[in-house]
């Protein structure tokens, strides 16, 4: 029963999220007409990735991972007014810190501005507008670690739909200011970009009401506590979290890395890499993400009753649905990656090299999308046994790995080519993390029974081997317009996919609702 309940809630999830990313798609196709991939991107992506860091590390990231097992053994032993106590406990001193974060942070960008104004350093107007879009979103930080903390607790509830639900608020808000900047096409991109930025700060204060709101009916009513800061498992919460929060501020240093490194790659690397990113978010976000957010939770109960089958099981399951989908989707997002790109960002400010450069990197991450879906199952699992250390030890591995690549990267290539490099490394070090983490597994817990999805795995394979080889040559022949043939070519795809796959499985493969 518990695949079925995996299954059934990781299915609730992905409808939600995938709403949420066809309204990320609208905003994308909107963002790409009305700003374009120059530097104002650029300084955007940077800007946006300090909140987003902030957010995988209190948030839905380490908080998230520390908290949930301790939460949901609460809530398993039937002291449901203790689990509401510990999460209000959490949540204060969370709020507080990230508040005092905020504060710093505003303190460091003025000194750092004022100081180079003493020393007579003339900034670049990248410089100057990425400062500027940092400031207005360092109050988001504390909005959206609210929210994701909210999300934590209705996911270890087993109540997955409002904390689904709760990312498609931003869109909606970032969907509406995109939609007033195209009423003033006098507004230059700087003030579009740093209008985008006010309205996340909005979508963010919406994020963290409506996720109160449902804390609220979820029987756990938030509130700010200065009582059972000492608590056992309040203690045993921030002791996981400290080494949570190296492996996720590993990862999160390595992105920002990442992000300073295409900066060097040239002016427009950054900008075109996350519009290639959120393009892979894709399916990666429909499908990955659902998994990943409702195995931690069902793996903590399964190993708070000490059920190893249960979870066994719930493991195999969750990969063999998740490479059903995620495999096909990475072959055809690879062949069809400039297809994608240009009919959904070419137009406007957005030209025909920015769209090859950001199908070239998007090819490249395609390659590693099943590995970054696998990742997304991987982790859970020792989390959920109040493991942070396995994580840890992998993502520094994998850190410094990924840093030298990109190093390489940006220091061997052609300009052209070398954010391509950079996403290359991305894959290459998530391979290399899958490896570690299921070698871990095996030692920490025996056999895994992953055997059994080599069959599956093999049919699915064969299965987008068709598919690729249809739509390389249906392609050849499609000439209407992008929009079309793009839309006939994917439907091609899945349909022939579906057609091979289903009867080479044999019902090996059940996706449950």
């Amino acid at each position: 029963m518990a695949g079925h309940s995996i299954l059934r809630n990781a299915f609730t999830v992905g409808a939600f999220t995938s709403l949420s990313r066809l309204l990320g798609l609208v905003r994308e196709m909107m963002q790409s007409r009305l700003i374009g991939a120059d530097i104002e991107q650029s300084a955007f992506t940077l800007a946006f990735a300090i909140p987003n860091m902030a957010r995988k590390l209190f948030g839905e990231g380490a908080l998230t991972a520390a908290f949930v097992p301790v939460f949901k053994g609460a809530v398993e032993t039937g002291s449901k007014e203790k689990a509401a106590a510990l999460a209000r406990a959490v949540m204060t001193t969370v709020l507080l810190m990230l508040a005092a974060i905020v504060l710093l942070a505003f303190g460091g960008l003025e000194t750092v501005v004022k100081f180079r104004a003493e020393l007579g350093i003339t900034d670049n107007r990248r410089f100057l507008l990425t400062v500027r879009l940092v400031k207005t979103l360092l109050p988001y930080m504390i909005f959206i670690c609210g929210a994701a903390f909210g999300m934590g607790v209705l996911n270890a509830l087993g109540r997955f739909k409002a904390s689904s639900f709760m990312p498609c608020l931003l869109n909606i808000v970032w969907i509406g200011m995109l939609a007033w900047i195209a009423i003033f096409p006098d507004l230059r991109p700087d003030q579009r970009i740093h209008r985008i930025a006010m309205a996340i700060l909005v979508a963010g204060a919406v994020q963290f009401a409506f996720m109160l709101f449902a804390m609220h009916r979820a029987g756990v009513p938030p509130g700010i506590t200065f009582s059972g800061w000492r608590d056992t498992a309040v203690v045993k919460v921030w002791k996981n979290l400290g080494v949570a929060a190296l492996g996720a501020g590993a990862i999160q240093l390595n992105y920002m890395l990442d992000q300073i490194l295409a900066q060097l790659a040239s002016p427009w690397a950054a900008g075109v890499i996350g519009y290639a990113e959120r393009l892979m978010d894709l399916p990666l976000g429909v499908i990955g993400v659902a998994f990943g957010t409702v195995l931690l939770p069902s793996f903590a109960g399964l190993f708070a009753r000490n059920d190893m089958d249960g979870a066994r099981k719930a493991l195999g399951d969750s990969v063999n649905s998740l490479l059903f989908i995620m495999v096909p989707a990475a072959v055809g997002l690879g062949v069809l990656a400039y297809e994608t790109t240009g009919v959904i960002y070419q137009g406007g400010e957005f030209d025909a090299t920015a769209t090859t450069r950001v199908g070239r990197a998007l090819a490249m991450y395609a390659a590693g999308l099943g590995f970054f879906g696998f990742q997304k199952i991987l982790i859970p699992w020792f989390q959920s046994q109040n493991d942070m250390k396995t994580p840890l030890k992998v993502s520094v591995a994998t850190v410094c790995l990924n840093a030298v690549l990109n190093i390489l990267a940006v220091w061997l290539l052609p300009v052209e080519w070398r954010h391509v490099g950079l996403a290359a490394s991305t894959v290459l070090c998530s391979m290399v993390g899958c490896a570690m983490l299921l070698l871990a597994a095996k030692r920490k817990n025996g056999e895994l029974g992953l055997s059994r999805c080599l069959g599956p795995l093999a049919r699915i394979l064969a299965a987008s081997g068709a598919m690729a080889a249809a739509l390389v040559t249906a392609r050849r022949f499609l000439h209407v317009s992008p929009a079309v043939d793009l839309a006939v070519l994917v439907m091609l795809g899945g349909a022939v996919y579906f057609a091979v796959a289903i009867p080479l499985t044999r019902g090996k493969i059940r996706l449950r609702r």
